[in-house]
């Protein structure tokens, strides 16, 4: 049975964030200058050390800003409720977090999370089977990491990214195959950790 964000459980582990800098990530992992926590970064050059030659990781976003998830989140229940109109507060709630984490224990929010995916050495995506960021409802539910549609090359992939991340200590959100942390409340369900080791960040954070 797949965990969600908005699970209580979740919501219960407590924070122990001794205030770990952000870091950004070094032009090996993309363009982005993703922003994350400095043991998530550490983890990661790790990661990329473990896969085969020729195969990089490309990281598309790490931390989020409150204002940014809280976006995010609106446009998405908005797109659910277009569809459903019918949806009651709870379903909507469960379904909007198959794809965006409530604010208290988003993994974004924290530095916590990176969205990332495979490359080849000229920096080409290599396929996972759904674009970063598709919806469970544009991927048919392809966007979740062990759906069964999903074989062949794009099966490979997904499992060599795992390897490489659950090596180091990442976790995986399973309804999206890009999306992996570490030290957040999720992580710290997942893991059997005591706490996390990080929660949301606010601005004036991120701005020192």
């Amino acid at each position: 049975m797949t965990i969600l964000l908005c699970d209580p459980r979740v919501g219960a582990i407590p924070v122990q964030d001794d205030g770990e800098p952000l870091v950004e990530l070094p032009a090996a992992f993309g363009p982005a200058g993703a922003l994350v926590r400095a043991s998530l970064a550490q983890r990661l050059m790790l990661a990329r050390g473990r896969l085969p030659a020729g195969v990089g990781l490309r990281v598309v976003e790490g931390h989020r800003t409150i204002e940014d998830q809280r976006a995010i989140i609106t446009a998405y229940a908005t797109e659910l409720l277009t569809a459903r109109p019918e949806l009651e507060a709870a379903e909507l709630l469960t379904l909007t977090s198959r794809y965006v984490a409530p604010v208290p224990v988003a993994p974004h929010v924290a530095g916590a999370a990176v969205d990332l995916t495979l490359v080849d050495r000229e920096g080409n995506e290599l396929d996972l089977g759904t674009p970063i960021d598709a919806t469970p409802e544009q991927s048919g539910g392809a966007c979740y990491f062990d759906a069964p549609q999903v074989t062949g090359q794009a099966r490979a992939h997904r499992d060599l990214l795992a390897t490489a991340l659950t090596s180091v200590g990442l976790v995986n959100y399973p309804t999206e195959w890009w999306h992996w942390s570490y030290g957040d409340r999720y992580w710290a369900l997942s893991t059997g950790a005591p706490a996390a080791l990080y929660g949301p960040i606010g601005a004036h954070q991120v701005a020192a």
